[in-house]
């Protein structure tokens, strides 16, 4: 038996068609966008438009031209952070994020950003409400994920949304763990970023954001060059979303995409997440008494997604995601996971943990084979 359950790192399967259609691109369509004055480049194109439209479908926005394509997420983040914070600007973060916005924003530190983070509690929670007591009279942006890569908890971004608006903050939000899984509505966030390979069941090399367009004004393009667009002037255009698409998309992963978010919104709201927490309730239901392992986080479904984190308190985490590979065909992810912050907050580092992450694909009767072939592992 193989069970995936790693969807925290890559979505697996992929949403059906999107091999597909991204296949049938490739091999039956000779266009670029915005680079072709015949048909085939002009349906292309149309193409695009359409999967901006559906992105503000899935979260509740209305401005498509202000979807932007990136190559992933983390590219989504530099282009937010490095293009709109300045010398001398602040900023406030949460102890769970992954290394993906961390490491950009502490870059920006050598160029006189700073920054203050938001301590959670062991099971990765905090309240909102401290962040108001953290504002300072530069406080430029409040950027956090929506949901812990390592223990699953959400933060509560709707609250923090209102405080940011409250205070004239932009609130930018990393949806790497919820975009697809969980309904995310735009009206206190000034830009959401996502990437297609997680929840959106879309392949890898392919993210973007959305951005509101008073703050898209506010945030300087970081790459500049060919846009297709305006090719008599030697300034980067300024119109979204122009702006920010520099070169040549990757259309075939956005075509693909496009099948993943039609088969996504074919489902009733909540549908594909109450799927997740199924079977991640169960799981957790079935690990609660076992000895020799700790649920790191929280030990119920309620404000979480479905990422699960283990320590083995007196084995190496390491070795016992291997023998869950080896022996019994289930794949998991061990270590720091790209967060070495929510390590620190959540009392597992170094050791890292054994990460469990469910989609709608996996089954109860995984559930109960991983969970016979831990205690397997616990007892040998």
């Amino acid at each position: 038996m193989r069970v995936y359950a790693d969807n925290s790192t890559t979505s697996f399967p992929k949403a059906k068609g999107v091999s597909a259609a991204m296949t049938s691109f490739l091999d039956a369509t000779p266009a670029n966008i915005n680079r072709g004055s015949y048909t085939a480049a002009y349906d292309v194109g149309m193409d695009v438009l359409k999967v901006r439209q559906l992105l503000c479908q899935l979260f509740s926005f209305d401005q498509p031209k202000n979807v932007v394509f990136t190559p992933g997420i983390t590219y989504s983040l530099n282009m937010i952070l490095k293009g709109f914070l300045q010398n001398g600007d602040h900023v406030i973060t949460s102890s769970m994020e992954h290394n993906g916005l961390m490491r950009p924003l502490h870059d920006l530190t050598k160029n006189g950003v700073t920054y203050d983070i938001i301590q959670a509690n062991t099971e990765g929670i905090f309240d909102s409400k401290d962040i108001a007591k953290m504002i300072k009279h530069n406080t430029k942006m409040v950027v956090m994920t929506h949901a812990s890569n390592v223990c699953g908890t959400l933060l509560p971004i709707t609250e923090i949304g209102k405080i940011c608006k409250e205070y004239d903050i932009k609130f930018v939000l990393d949806s790497a763990q919820t975009a697809g899984s969980l309904s995310i509505n735009m009206e206190y966030i000034d830009a959401l970023c996502f990437t297609a390979h997680k929840g959106l069941l879309a392949s890898p090399g392919l993210g973007g954001f959305l951005i509101k367009s008073d703050f898209a004004k506010l945030v300087n393009p970081i790459i500049t060059g060919g846009t297709g667009s305006a090719s008599h002037e030697l300034e980067h255009p300024t119109s979204m979303p122009d702006k920010f698409e520099t070169g040549t998309l990757n259309i075939p992963a956005i075509i693909g995409l496009k099948t993943a978010l039609e088969y996504i919104l074919s489902f009733k709201q909540g549908e594909l997440s109450g799927i997740k927490m199924s079977l991640t309730s169960e799981f957790l239901r079935q690990l609660e008494n076992i000895k020799g392992l700790r649920i790191v986080g929280k030990k119920n479904t309620t404000e979480r997604v479905a990422v699960v984190s283990l320590d083995f308190v007196d084995r190496d985490n390491s070795d016992v995601s291997t023998i869950l590979d080896e022996k019994f065909g289930i794949m998991t992810r061990c270590g720091l996971h790209c967060s070495p912050m929510s390590h620190k907050t959540l009392g597992t580092y170094p050791q890292g943990t054994v990460r469990f992450s469910f989609s709608h694909f996996n089954t109860m009767e995984e559930i109960d084979y991983i969970v016979r072939s831990i205690k397997w592992i616990l007892n040998n």
